[in-house]
Protein backbone atom coordinates (compact mmCIF):
# COMPACT_ATOMS: atom_id res chain seq x y z
CA UNK A 1 0.00 0.00 0.00
CA UNK A 2 1.01 3.29 -1.02
CA UNK A 3 0.76 6.98 0.78
CA UNK A 4 0.55 10.23 -0.19
CA UNK A 5 1.70 12.45 2.76
CA UNK A 6 -0.17 15.73 2.80
CA UNK A 7 2.93 18.65 3.59
CA UNK A 8 3.02 22.14 3.84
CA UNK A 9 5.03 24.24 1.48
CA UNK A 10 7.47 26.51 3.42
CA UNK A 11 9.44 27.53 0.12
CA UNK A 12 9.67 27.34 -3.66
CA UNK A 13 12.82 27.63 -5.79
CA UNK A 14 11.99 26.93 -9.37
CA UNK A 15 10.13 23.02 -9.30
CA UNK A 16 11.70 22.26 -5.79
CA UNK A 17 9.93 22.94 -3.01
CA UNK A 18 10.80 22.68 0.42
CA UNK A 19 8.30 21.00 2.30
CA UNK A 20 7.13 20.39 6.32
CA UNK A 21 4.92 18.24 7.93
CA UNK A 22 5.29 17.09 11.66
CA UNK A 23 8.55 18.54 11.90
CA UNK A 24 10.27 16.60 9.23
CA UNK A 25 11.22 18.93 6.26
CA UNK A 26 11.89 17.44 2.63
CA UNK A 27 12.73 18.99 -0.75
CA UNK A 28 9.54 17.98 -2.98
CA UNK A 29 9.57 18.36 -6.90
CA UNK A 30 6.53 19.85 -8.23
CA UNK A 31 7.38 19.13 -11.89
CA UNK A 32 4.14 16.56 -11.71
CA UNK A 33 1.54 19.03 -9.91
CA UNK A 34 -0.77 20.04 -12.86
CA UNK A 35 -2.29 22.50 -10.81
CA UNK A 36 -2.30 26.09 -10.18
CA UNK A 37 1.33 27.79 -9.53
CA UNK A 38 1.90 26.24 -5.62
CA UNK A 39 3.20 28.66 -3.06
CA UNK A 40 4.71 29.10 0.14
CA UNK A 41 1.73 27.75 3.12
CA UNK A 42 -0.13 25.59 0.02
CA UNK A 43 -0.38 21.99 1.07
CA UNK A 44 0.06 18.96 -1.29
CA UNK A 45 0.03 15.53 -1.35
CA UNK A 46 3.61 14.17 -1.59
CA UNK A 47 4.24 10.68 -2.97
CA UNK A 48 7.90 9.29 -3.56
CA UNK A 49 9.23 12.96 -3.53
CA UNK A 50 6.62 14.56 -5.98
CA UNK A 51 4.08 16.94 -5.25
CA UNK A 52 0.89 15.14 -7.18
CA UNK A 53 -2.18 17.07 -5.50
CA UNK A 54 -3.40 20.19 -4.01
CA UNK A 55 -5.48 20.33 -1.06
CA UNK A 56 -6.81 22.10 1.66
CA UNK A 57 -5.30 23.04 4.97
CA UNK A 58 -8.73 20.98 6.79
CA UNK A 59 -7.89 18.01 3.94
CA UNK A 60 -4.37 17.74 5.69
CA UNK A 61 -5.17 17.87 8.89
CA UNK A 62 -7.99 15.36 8.75
CA UNK A 63 -5.61 13.17 6.78
CA UNK A 64 -2.57 13.13 9.83
CA UNK A 65 -5.38 12.85 12.15
CA UNK A 66 -6.36 9.61 10.71
CA UNK A 67 -2.42 8.77 10.31
CA UNK A 68 -1.74 9.49 14.15
CA UNK A 69 -4.79 7.48 14.76
CA UNK A 70 -3.53 4.47 12.08
CA UNK A 71 0.00 4.27 13.64
CA UNK A 72 -1.60 4.36 17.78
CA UNK A 73 -3.40 1.51 16.71
CA UNK A 74 -6.67 2.83 17.59
CA UNK A 75 -9.10 1.03 15.35
CA UNK A 76 -12.10 3.11 16.33
CA UNK A 77 -13.73 5.87 13.79
CA UNK A 78 -12.66 9.71 14.18
CA UNK A 79 -15.89 11.57 15.28
CA UNK A 80 -16.91 12.99 11.87
CA UNK A 81 -16.77 9.76 10.61
CA UNK A 82 -19.16 8.25 12.95
CA UNK A 83 -21.53 11.46 13.83
CA UNK A 84 -23.54 9.06 16.02
CA UNK A 85 -20.58 8.48 18.48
Amino acid sequence: MCLGIPMQIKSVEGFIARCEAKGVERDVSLFMLAEGEARPGDYVVVHVGYAIQMITEQEARSAWELYDQMLSGDTSLPKEANPGA
